[in-house]
């Protein structure tokens, strides 16, 4: 695995609360696996001032994009001090899609502590605001008539967006031509571009862009409409029960110190019930879905074995 030089993004905002002091010193890394400008990036702006508050402390970005976030996650688990100075946003389902697809890949999450999940974000589908697709009917219809044509970015090779457009796939019976990027930002980037025909990605990173007008929304892989879309249609409208998404927290080494784990923990919760920091979440379209510790913990190994069982089942008729 080719190793990237990191970018590195300091977050110093001096506590204005008084804070117990650390377990794992007065600086944290946080590790992030994508390009900023994404859907990790934006957690991070979100929650880690906040953090720095509550903790008494610093955070610093690490930015180590590459191999659909396995870089920083390889990094986290075999290379990072444990004493709880370093974590790392942890995107699911990537964080095991990653080395359930690719042998190569030698981190797993039993090496890792969940911290704490904090946002559960919808699969949307988006175009260039000028895009000839008004409709997601339009979209469907032009893979039909062209089959393997249609370009649909995603947020790399394992990613909910990449098995989003298999399972639309399997359930449509059309062919798509998909299109890998360092995380959801360039995705969104090629798509506002025209360099693509879609971008399949996550609400929370597109929402801006398509409140100004840079793109439309198609259609989303939700239960139900969203409060912030009312006017988008589901899939499941348009006859393909597809609820699909990407859950964003925060993951340390195995064997951190219990009390930086439980300071951490205690951290998240704390921020979980701001409702300063809930308005500015829904501000931005981002849909908050807490949960820490062991709750955490187990929310991946349930992920784990679902996705394991969708790969089992198509890993033979995809061409990575």
């Amino acid at each position: 695995m080719q190793w990237l030089a990191p970018a590195v993004l300091a977050v110093a905002i001096a506590p204005v609360t008084q804070a117990a002091e650390y377990a794992g010193g007065d600086e944290i890394t946080v590790l992030q696996g994508f390009k900023p400008g994404g859907g990790s990036d934006a957690l991070a702006q979100l929650v880690q001032p906040r953090l720095s508050e509550i903790l008494g402390i610093n955070f610093v970005n690490e930015y180590m994009p590459g191999a659909t976030g396995a870089v920083a996650w390889t990094r986290l688990a075999k290379q990072s001090p444990n004493d709880g100075s370093v974590i790392s946003i942890t995107n699911t389902p990537m964080l095991m899609t990653n080395y359930i697809m690719n042998d190569a890949i030698s981190y797993d999450t039993d090496e890792m502590t969940p911290i704490a999940n904090v946002v559960t974000d919808p699969g949307i589908v988006v175009v260039n605001a000028d895009s000839e697709y008004q409709t997601i009917e339009n979209l469907l219809d032009a893979a039909k008539q062209n089959p393997g044509t249609v370009t649909i970015g995603n947020s790399g090779v394992g990613g909910d967006d990449f098995f989003t457009t298999i399972l639309l796939e399997q359930a449509s019976g059309l062919s798509f031509k998909r299109v890998p990027f360092q995380g959801d930002g360039p995705s969104a980037t090629a798509a506002m571009g025209g360099k693509i025909d879609a971008s399949f990605n996550n609400l929370g990173n597109v929402y801006s862009q398509i409140e100004s007008g840079n793109l439309r929304a198609l259609a989303v892989f939700a239960e139900e409409r969203l409060d912030t879309l009312p006017d988008v249609p589901t899939m499941k409208e348009k006859g393909f029960d597809i609820v699909a998404g990407s859950s964003r927290g925060y993951s340390a080494p195995a064997g951190i110190p219990v009390e930086a784990r439980q300071q951490l923990i205690e951290a998240f919760q704390t921020l979980a019930k701001d409702p300063d920091f809930q308005a500015q979440a829904e501000q931005r379209a981002m849909n908050l879905d807490v949960v820490t510790g062991d709750d955490y913990r187990a929310m991946i190994d349930q992920m784990e074995e679902r996705f394991r069982g969708v790969w089992d089942e198509v890993k033979d008729d995809v061409a990575q």
